[in-house]
C-alpha cells in the first residue's frame, strides 16, 4: 500500500479497465450461457452467495426481472451444506457468485444444484477454485488479486458480468450499449467531490442507504461496507419500504444515501427522499440527475438501470475516506478475513 493510498482505493480504481476486460474477454461465454437459455428455456433461476457477491446476485436479480421476465430466487446455501436438503431443479439454471470460489457451503449448494437438474455456472474471480472446477460453465471476473478485505473491484466486476450475462439473454441492445459505455463512465468518476457526503458520514453513529430495483442492490452493497470498513451501523432499504415502518426511526439530521438512477422509479424516489426531508432527514443523492439534499451527480451510461454501479464507485471512494478519517485501515477491519469460509 502507498503512503497515501489504501489497496480499497487502488483496487476500486482498477474497475474501469477490469470491466472492459471482462466484457470483452467473457463474449464467448455470454454467448455459450444464451444459447443454454435458448435451448432450455427455465422458468425460474436459482442464485446462491454471500456477502458482496450476494448483493451483486440481488442486483441480477432485478435487472434479469426487468429485461427477461424470468423470476430469479436466493436459494440459502445452508439448505445444503447445513439441513442437507435436495434440491428440484431439474431444467434449471443455478448461479453462485463469489469472489474466491472457495466457502465450503456455496460450494456445497451448487453441487445439490447439479444433482437436482440445473446447469450450474460459477460467476468467479479464481477460476482455479473448488467452485470454479465443479461448475458447468464459468464465467470469470478478470479482476486479478483482490488484497484488502473490502471487495470493491471483484463486486463491481460481478454485476457487469451478470449485466452481460442478462443482455446476452435479453437481446437486449440497450443494456449492451450502456455496458459498452460502462469503463468510460466509471473512469469519468475521479475527481468527483464528496466533501459535503463526507462531512455527513463522519458525524452519523447510525444511517439508512436506499434504492429501488437494481439501485436496493447497490444500497445493500452500500450499508455494508459502511459497516465492515468504517463500523457505522447502517442498514439498507427499498425506498418504498422505508417509507413504512422504518420512517419511524428518521429524526432531525438521520442521515439516508439514496441511490435514485434515471430510471422508471426516479419520480417517485424524488418524491420519498423529499418526504423524508421534510422530516428532517439529511439526505444524500447518487443521481444523474438533480436531486434535493446532497446531490452527488455521477457519470451516465444511458441507462438507469446500469448506472447505479457507476454510484457505487463514487460511494466506495467516499466511505474510504470516511473510515481513514475515523482513524481506521480500509483494508484490514477489525474482526474479518479477506476469504470467509462457512458452512
Amino acid at each position: 500500500m502507498s503512503e497515501n493510498q489504501s489497496l480499497m482505493l487502488q483496487e476500486a480504481g482498477q474497475s474501469p479497465e477490469v470491466v472492459a476486460t471482462l466484457l470483452e474477454k467473457e463474449k464467448p461465454v455470454f454467448a455459450e450461457i444464451a444459447r443454454l437459455f435458448s435451448s432450455a428455456r427455465p422458468s425460474v433461476v436459482t442464485t446462491a452467495a454471500r456477502g458482496s457477491s450476494d448483493h451483486a446476485a440481488t442486483f441480477f436479480k432485478y435487472l434479469f426481472e426487468i429485461t427477461c421476465g424470468v423470476p430469479v430466487a436466493s436459494v440459502g446455501p445452508s439448505i445444503a451444506s447445513v439441513y442437507g436438503a435436495a434440491l428440484h431443479l431439474k431444467g434449471g439454471v443455478h448461479f453462485t457468485v463469489s469472489q474466491s470460489g472457495a466457502s465450503p457451503d456455496i460450494v456445497a449448494l451448487q453441487e445439490a444444484a447439479k444433482k437436482g437438474g440445473a446447469t450450474t455456472i460459477a460467476v468467479v474471480n479464481v477460476i482455479d477454485s473448488p467452485l470454479a472446477k465443479q461448475a458447468d460453465i464459468v464465467l470469470g471476473l478478470n479482476a486479478g488479486a483482490e488484497k484488502s478485505v473490502a471487495a470493491t473491484k471483484s463486486f463491481i466486476a460481478s454485476v457487469a458480468a451478470l449485466s452481460g450475462v442478462t443482455a446476452a439473454i435479453g437481446g437486449a441492445s440497450e443494456l449492451q450499449a450502456a455496458l459498452g459505455k460502462l469503463p468510460e463512465a466509471l473512469s469519468a468518476t475521479a475527481g468527483i467531490d464528496t466533501a459535503a457526503a463526507e462531512e455527513v458520514l463522519f458525524n452519523a453513529t447510525s444511517l439508512y442507504t436506499a434504492g429501488r430495483g437494481p439501485a436496493f442492490a447497490i444500497a445493500l452493497e452500500a450499508a455494508l461496507k459502511a459497516k465492515e470498513t468504517s463500523g457505522l451501523h447502517a442498514e439498507a432499504f427499498s425506498l418504498a419500504e422505508l417509507m413504512h415502518g422504518p420512517m419511524r426511526l428518521v429524526q432531525p439530521g438521520f442521515p439516508i444515501v439514496a441511490f435514485a438512477p434515471d430510471d422508471a422509479a426516479f419520480a417517485n424516489n424524488g418524491l420519498a427522499l423529499e418526504r423524508l426531508q421534510k422530516l428532517g432527514a439529511t439526505t444524500v443523492g447518487f443521481s444523474t440527475q438533480p436531486l434535493s439534499g446532497i446531490n452527488l451527480r455521477v457519470p451516465t451510461t444511458g441507462n438507469g438501470l446500469v448506472d447505479p454501479l457507476v454510484s457505487l464507485l463514487v460511494y466506495y471512494r467516499l466511505i474510504e475516506s470516511v473510515t481513514r478519517r475515523k482513524g481506521f485501515d480500509p483494508d484490514r477491519p477489525a474482526n474479518l478475513l479477506k476469504v470467509t469460509e462457512t458452512v
